[in-house]
């Protein structure tokens, strides 16, 4: 399954430099946060594959305009072509306003226990997608960038294959586009990633 990640600063060379070749044979695409709508709706039109969303802490625009013909899996978790996709979207909350995509620590716990039902059914996930890290992994020490403690909780019960978030910059400083926590391979969405799931897992 070949799946192009995304996430935090539209691409270019997707999207400003469009050639048909560049969005060809990719089986899904997955948002990890903070692209236009627009953006969705334009790759989502031109890959002629299913593009899942999660939110990122800026996309409040999508609760009045959100991307036509995608799929949104925050607080959900989506099957495709056999595949578990858990999505959580938001960031750590870092200012005293209520604002829909920031939130605690104990609120993502909370948001996690609500799903415990479907993992339950489904006997886990194979690819966790946020726009967070995780706490003390590839995220940073000030609290508008820092992880969640709790998804290395679901990293380390449910063993999935693949974690992809964004919100954490490439250009920031020395932060991977890949790493490992334990037997789960991390993917930084950043601006745009390929990554053929099935091919990896067999490698591995």
């Amino acid at each position: 399954m070949k799946i192009l990640f995304i996430a935090d600063e539209e691409s270019k060379y997707l999207w400003d430099f469009y050639e048909t070749s560049k969005l060809e044979n990719l089986d899904l695409i997955i948002s990890c946060g903070d692209l236009k709508p627009e953006y969705l709706e334009f790759l989502v039109t031109m890959a002629h594959c299913p593009l899942l969303y999660i939110h990122g802490n800026h996309d409040t625009k999508y609760l009045q305009n959100p991307p036509e013909g995608c799929i949104c899996i925050d607080d959900a978790l989506f099957t495709y072509q056999g595949v578990r996709i858990l999505g959580l979207g938001g960031s750590m909350k870092y200012n005293n306003q209520e604002l829909p995509f920031q939130c605690t620590e104990k609120q993502m716990q909370k948001r996690i226990r609500k799903r415990w039902l479907d993992l339950h059914r489904t006997h886990g996930f194979d690819i966790l997608v946020t726009h967070a890290p995780a706490k003390g992994l590839n995220d940073l020490p000030d609290l508008p960038h820092q992880g969640f403690a709790c998804f290395c909780d679901l990293l380390e019960k449910y063993h999935p294959a693949l974690f992809c978030h964004g919100h954490v910059h490439l250009n920031y400083g020395s932060v991977p586009r890949f790493d490992n926590y334990h037997d789960t391979v991390v993917l930084n969405a950043y601006e745009r990633c390929i990554y053929d799931f099935r091919q990896n897992i067999q490698k591995s």
